[in-house]
């Protein structure tokens, strides 16, 4: 009996020291806590360095020139020398309208002031004749005076018929239709046997493409910067005269272009100001209606604060990074941010240069969270996929 009860104390004593020991290598419940806040993430250090600053906008191609083509005369187009699309030339014939009315018109009044003339020749015969009469008292002097008269009328009338006659020569010439400018034409051109109304029928609209424009707009603060930077109310010369033009597709035109017009005033309802600027386009490359980025190299920013675009969060009209205190511990920061360089963005305030940014992880980083962190190098950031 007392060796039953002995191996009983033995197993009950065996059981109270893993129970005791489990309860002492268990973490503590502010532990568990603890390891579950320190979130994991990714931070560079903020980039110091001389940079050239650049300015871009959206800009839409333009044509210089857009021509409505009209006819001048009315009638139905008879030859088309062209096709919707091609490339024209100033002086190009591009319809011709059946020309047979305008003919007979001149014909007409080339008889009527050929008779006109006929007329004012024998009137000016007669009066010269009643004058040397009237000289001799042969005639008396009032029948010089209607003989003259009418020969003023007469010659009016021949002034009249030469105006019709060139009116008629004029309206057969323009029924061949020319271009006005060097340009392309466009697919909306009328049809062969089409009537045409003079001076309201559009035939075909004929745009110019070299050169051409890029029309972008600007904020009133922008375009004051670059008022003061240039002095004397103008633009200054590194804005104004070397434009670069970035493609929809990434590809940058080879050209440099230059501001051409600048609006009179600023847009009341956008707050902006509209531009044209001018570039040369011998291949053709622009077309009106493609949209591109204007490009403007400006001043080159000294000891400029950097930091990748990805590590900014935009609430509202706020920006935020979050910083990576010397204890390894979270920071919300509101900063203000300048201009876009490439994946960077310039920091006008906010930062002294000696931070981290964390730059992978925000989304599960809150303000005071204990971090680990990975530090990486700039070359190694990934291209956000938006800006």
């Amino acid at each position: 009996m007392l060796v039953k009860d002995s191996r009983k104390v033995y197993v009950v004593l065996f059981i109270a020291i893993l129970l005791i020991g489990a309860f002492l290598v268990r973490p503590s419940k502010s532990q568990s806590v603890q390891a579950a806040q320190t979130v994991a993430v990714k931070a560079m250090e903020v980039v110091k360095k001389d940079v050239p600053i650049t300015y871009e906008f959206v800009g839409q191609v333009k044509a210089k020139s857009e021509v409505k083509i009209m006819s001048k005369v009315s009638g139905n187009i008879v030859e088309k020398m062209v096709k919707g699309g091609d490339k024209v030339y100033k002086g190009q014939t591009l319809f011709r309208i059946d020309n047979k009315q305008y003919v007979s018109l001149i014909n007409s009044a080339r008889a009527a002031l050929n008779k006109s003339r006929a007329t004012l020749n024998n009137t000016e015969r007669n009066v010269d004749r009643y004058q040397k009469l009237a000289s001799v008292d042969g005639i008396d002097q009032k029948t010089v005076d209607t003989y003259v008269s009418q020969a003023e009328e007469d010659r009016a009338s021949v002034e009249a018929n030469q105006a019709s006659l060139q009116e008629a020569i004029d309206n057969e010439r323009d029924t061949l239709i020319i271009s006005p400018i060097d340009g392309r034409i466009d697919v909306n051109d009328v049809s062969l046997g089409y009537y045409v109304a003079a001076g309201s029928t559009t035939m075909a609209t004929v745009s110019s493409v070299d050169p051409i424009w890029v029309q972008f707009t600007m904020s009133e603060n922008e375009y004051l910067k670059f008022l003061h930077s240039g002095g004397n109310g103008e633009l200054p010369a590194f804005f104004r005269d070397h434009l670069t033009l970035t493609l929809s597709d990434g590809v940058s035109y080879p050209l440099i272009g230059h501001v051409e017009q600048i609006d009179k005033g600023i847009n009341e309802t956008t707050g902006t100001i509209t531009l044209k600027a001018a570039f040369d386009n011998p291949q053709n490359l622009l077309a009106p209606g493609m949209f591109a980025k204007i490009v403007a190299q400006g001043e080159v920013r000294q000891g400029a604060l950097l930091i990748p675009q990805k590590a900014v969060k935009e609430l509202l009209d706020k920006t935020i990074v979050t910083i990576v205190t010397e204890d390894n511990k979270a920071e919300s920061r509101q900063v203000k941010m300048g201009e876009k360089i490439g994946d960077m963005w310039l920091v006008e305030d906010g930062l002294t240069g000696n931070e981290r940014v964390v730059i992978e992880g925000t989304d599960k980083v809150k303000q005071g969270v204990e971090l680990t962190v990975t530090m990486i190098q700039p070359d190694n950031i990934a291209t956000p996929a938006t800006e």
